[in-house]
């Protein structure tokens, strides 16, 4: 990785490791414990040590298979240790929720905060639903203390257990729910990952388990663009991190869902071609995260940074998926002192954030579909029934008059976004 390319966290992190040894340190002694204090050297504790998803890491932690975890309020160790969990494949099939009719403070088409999908997802029953309670209360949440414990994680070298010792290391809870039978403890993210840090379910499971009687039952819950994903995990040995199982899975929509073929067909016969900009042409497969990209924008402004180390995504990504919405019309880029790219949703973004589910998809289909390269895939598409093959697609883009693309390999390798887009509008059809 060049050293533009580096972040804040990959330069500090690089120092850290320079100064103290740590990689040594690592292989003699198996792992090493560095303070807040000693992090803060080089930048705050709160922006170097907490990677939600492997992705996030910085690179000498990726190059070398090491993660990290908290210890006590002061405390980190570092280690090659298995820290995270893969989401996996699941179920696409959601049931449809819906919210009081008297609420009037809730809004299902304006969720911009964990929290407010935590309270939709109570108030529509989809927890209750989930969870199999008749009643839930909302009890504990937010920072607190994780109480003493012990554990052993998997060591990705070796092979064999590590043994770690936590005393008090603060933790945060998104949501606890108790019921007659259980204490479920939420976890809750508005960014689509591909995997999850086991740490955020295992802490507070741990420092339950010992208070409570009741069955706890650690949950993840993830919104976006309408859809509740939950997933219950169980620990099969409450002293073993990676003893982690998914119990079971289930998606939730409040709002109408309902789209057909004839929805998708008024939109590509009514939508008015425009001409391609210059920026270059997408390369970003998954529609999913630039619907989602475009969430977390509706909130604030961000910089490249900022997206690139808060949410689960690398330079690289970062730089595809926002050039991406920037292609559709979706987003911005502006710089802050004249340097760093800062980026915000357009006026066009805002508006299709604002609009209902149904009408919010179809909006994006009509984003895409104004490019000709897009719109005669589609076509080609209906005509054939199924997603055309690479050779086809890229036909149609070398006549379309694309921005800087020029060798077949640039077509072959970008034809995979028109793949990928078309199945995600196909994937908004009712079955």
């Amino acid at each position: 990785m060049s050293e533009q390319a580096k972040s804040q966290n990959d330069r500090a992190w690089e120092a850290l490791f320079d100064k103290y040894d740590i990689l040594s340190h690592i292989e003699a002694e198996e792992k090493f414990t560095i303070s807040a204090a000693q992090i803060k050297e080089y930048r705050e504790p709160r922006l170097m040590a907490k990677f939600d998803h492997h992705i996030n890491l910085p690179q000498i932690f990726r190059e070398h298979e090491l993660a990290i975890l908290p210890i006590s309020r002061g405390d980190y160790v570092i280690s090659h240790f298995e820290a995270y969990e893969p989401f996996g494949e699941s179920d696409k099939t959601i049931v449809q929720a819906s919210l009081p009719e008297n609420l009037q403070s809730l809004d299902a088409s304006q969720i911009s905060s964990e929290t407010i999908a935590i309270n939709c997802a109570l108030a529509s029953g989809m927890l209750a639903d989930f969870l199999e309670e008749d009643v839930l209360y909302s009890t504990v949440s937010g920072r607190m203390g994780s109480g003493q414990f012990d554990f052993h994680i998997r060591n990705l070298r070796t092979k064999m257990p590590t043994e770690v010792s936590v005393h008090n290391s603060q933790m945060e809870i998104d949501a606890a729910f108790e019921g007659i039978h259980s204490l479920a403890l939420l976890e809750a993210k508005r960014d689509l990952s591909e995997d999850f840090l086991v740490r955020q379910l295992y802490y507070p499971y741990r420092m339950w388990s010992g208070r409570v009687t009741k069955r706890v039952r650690p949950v993840f819950l993830v919104y976006s663009n309408g859809i509740f994903c939950l997933y219950e995990y169980a620990f099969q040995d409450p002293d073993s991190y990676n003893s982690l199982v998914l119990v079971k899975h289930k998606n939730y929509s409040i709002e109408d869902r309902r789209i057909t073929l004839s929805d998708l067909q008024e939109v590509v016969s009514r939508v008015m071609r425009v001409s391609e900009p210059d920026i270059s042409f997408p390369q970003a497969n998954s529609f999913e995260r630039v619907i989602n990209l475009c969430e977390l924008l509706n909130t604030q402004d961000l910089s490249r940074e900022q997206v690139t180390e808060e949410y689960a995504f690398d330079i690289r990504q970062t730089n595809y998926y926002t050039d991406a919405a920037r292609y559709l019309g979706l987003l911005e880029k502006h710089y802050a002192d004249g340097r760093k790219p800062v980026y915000s949703l357009s006026a066009a973004g805002k508006r299709i954030m604002h609009l209902p589910y149904r009408q919010r998809q179809l909006a994006f289909c009509q984003a895409i579909l104004q490019h000709q390269a897009f719109r005669e895939a589609f076509r080609l598409c209906l005509e054939k029934g199924g997603i055309p093959d690479t050779a086809d697609i890229v036909a149609i883009m070398q006549r379309s008059e694309l921005y800087r693309v020029e060798s077949m390999s640039t077509y072959v390798r970008r034809s995979s976004t028109i793949s990928g887009w078309l199945h995600w509008m196909l994937g908004l059809l009712e079955e």
